[in-house]
């Protein structure tokens, strides 16, 4: 309606001034109802004319577009394993910061896996204490195996001695008892020397590596048990959680809720523009946009990224070969718009539908001088066209009330 009614002080009215003034043609007279046409022919067809092609301009260099909304991200609750549960530390809707214990499963099996794991290594060091009392009981018993041997020896060398001296005064046989209980006792010895090594080597290898097996089998469970406590991965909100004791909680097909983070959906606004405007959108260009959960505001935006591929041609490889035209719903280019101001977005609620507007700006290639003075012009009436978009979005966030209100029926 703006567009058209501009476009008729160019073409209409001036038909009409030069039919009053220059034909003597007066309104209610010559120019009536019924001979508007007739009269004012020329002005109509190009008001019409002019009006489609400012309006497409409009809309082409200054692209507008209804659905944008304020997406956001929410985390699932999800625990490592399944469970029952035992314990909720949070309520309905509850503030959380990172680390807090949302709710906790049953751990009772857990905890005695945790308490077996305790009582290994206790069984552990008091073995090593038993060894230490082994290594000093082995100790003496070489002690104990080199005197025997020691004094099988001497006597036997007693009685080599006398048998060297006085042959036949010593018996042959008592000799060789000798030497039997020699080699005997040093069995005893070697015996005794094996028995202290097999010990050292248990109190520095065995019961190490089994304490340190123990203690790992301690952390596992210490690991098992903290499973069991479901805490919250970042700053935000938990909101809808009915979880309750009793409840069981599987991480593969129910999750127990979820956590909206801090600051979630105050960022950026997501657009989707029509795919004609894909030589249009640039990263930098200067955007408007009106939410209804914050109506009568304009948040001044900039945008920040243009995704460069079309969700609608997106497919996945499978048994079937794919159908081109079972894509009945053209695609839009996905456009991300941020607030130049901080704090632009203050007030507007995650989530919330907004209507954006976006505004080519040739200035910089103006002002450099390399395009001619009639592109110039050009490309000034183009830049000033986006004056009757900015109007459109403000008449828009004026009358979004009253259509949410009273012409949607609710």
């Amino acid at each position: 309606m703006l567009e058209l009614l501009l476009c008729s002080l160019l073409t209409i009215f001036p038909d009409y001034l030069y039919r009053r003034y220059r034909q003597g043609k007066r309104l209610g007279h010559e120019i009536t109802l019924y001979s508007v046409w007739f009269e004012l022919r020329f002005g109509i067809i190009a008001c019409l004319m002019l009006t489609v092609s400012l309006i497409t301009m409009i809309f082409y260099y200054h692209p507008s577009t209804t659905s944008a909304t304020l997406y956001y991200r929410t985390v699932p609750i999800v625990p490592e394993i399944t469970g029952r549960v035992a314990e909720v530390h949070v309520d309905y809707s509850a503030p959380v910061k990172q680390g807090d214990v949302i709710f906790r499963l049953d751990n009772s099996k857990q905890q005695a896996s945790l308490e077996t794991a305790k009582r290994k290594i206790a069984e552990v060091d008091a073995s090593m204490l038993t060894a230490q009392a082994d290594i000093l009981k082995s100790e003496g018993q070489i002690q104990e195996a080199k005197s025997a041997l020691q004094q099988a020896n001497d006597e036997l060398d007693v009685k080599r001695e006398l048998q060297k001296r006085n042959p036949g005064i010593v018996p042959q046989r008592d000799i060789e008892k000798l030497e039997v209980a020699v080699a005997g006792r040093q069995g005893s010895v070697d015996a005794a020397t094996a028995a202290r090594q097999s010990v050292t080597t248990r109190v520095s290898a065995l019961l190490p590596a089994e304490k340190a097996s123990a203690e790992a089998a301690l952390a596992e469970a210490q690991v098992d048990l903290d499973k069991t406590y479901v805490r919250a991965g970042v700053d935000g909100r938990v909101e809808q959680f009915l979880l309750r004791p009793g409840d069981v909680v599987n991480p593969m097909l129910r999750s127990a809720g979820v956590l909206i983070p801090e600051g979630a959906g105050q960022r950026a606004l997501s657009a989707g523009f029509g795919q004609i405007e894909a030589q249009v959108m640039k990263v930098g260009m200067v955007a408007e946009a009106a939410c209804i959960s914050k109506p009568w505001t304009i948040v001044p935006m900039v945008v920040t990224d243009v995704q460069d591929y079309i969700a609608a041609g997106q497919f996945r490889g499978g048994e079937q070969l794919l159908e081109v035209q079972n894509t009945v719903r053209p695609g839009t280019i996905l456009v991300f718009m941020e607030p130049i101001y901080k704090g632009g977005l203050a007030g507007v609620t995650p989530g919330s539908s907004c209507i954006a507007n976006a505004y080519t700006s040739n200035h910089e290639l103006i002002a450099s001088g390399k395009v001619g003075a009639f592109k110039s012009f050009a490309l000034h009436i183009v830049d000033a066209t986006g004056l009757v978009h900015a109007m459109l979005l403000r008449i828009q966030a004026l009358l979004l009330p009253v259509k949410t209100l009273v012409l949607s029926g609710h």
